[in-house]
């Protein structure tokens, strides 16, 4: 979906209204909701506080973030990831295979596979095609980082794997995991019994 976004610029501590258009696309990979700048020839200043704007549910767009996808010197393409609240991301699994997927559909690259650098580093890409549509896509994330230093998380363990956490006076056995990103997994036969 492509759209349209007027914006307001801030400068010290008076609003100067200047009418830019910035054209983006927003998608979500698994439910994961990013909007999405081409910034191949140009990009927006301050992508931090720009997330911030348009990533808001009920002033902006709404989102969970802002991606840039721009030029890169080591992989097909690079992304810079900022969350809802302006702080830059190092990856997104579901962003990067949205991010593929625009770049295909767009005609900007017309192949299978792809690598897109990150702040985690560069990731590969396998594109699954149907009647010229990406169907899928899977993302080589890398090797899982169980050491709890690297999640971060602050504990009295070196890993996190099947750690008591105490929330709201339960504990649950957690694993604390980074792909470039921190995850905490809760191993269950299902999850209809957990208040999600």
């Amino acid at each position: 979906m492509q759209n349209a976004y007027l914006c307001r610029k801030f400068i010290t501590n008076s609003i100067v209204k200047v009418k830019k258009t910035i054209r983006f696309t927003k998608m979500h990979g698994a439910g994961n909701d990013y909007i999405y700048l081409n910034c191949m020839n140009d990009c927006p200043d301050n992508l931090s506080t720009l997330a911030i704007a348009m990533s808001d549910r009920h002033k902006g767009v709404g989102s969970d973030g802002l991606v840039a996808i721009m030029p890169s010197q080591v992989a097909d393409f690079r992304m810079r990831m900022f969350n809802a609240d302006g702080s830059e991301g190092a990856v997104s699994g579901n962003a990067m295979r949205c991010v593929v997927k625009y770049l295909y559909e767009s005609g900007r690259v017309r192949k299978d596979s792809m690598t897109i650098e990150t702040g985690s580093g560069v990731h590969r890409m396998r594109l699954y095609l149907r009647d010229g549509k990406v169907h899928s896509v899977s993302v080589h994330m890398g090797a899982a980082n169980l050491d709890a230093a690297a999640i971060p998380a602050k504990v009295d363990a070196a890993q996190m794997i099947d750690y008591p956490l105490e929330i709201d006076g339960t504990v649950y056995r957690v694993t604390g995991v980074s792909v470039g990103n921190p995850h905490c997994v809760v191993f269950c036969d299902g999850i209809d019994g957990l208040d999600l």
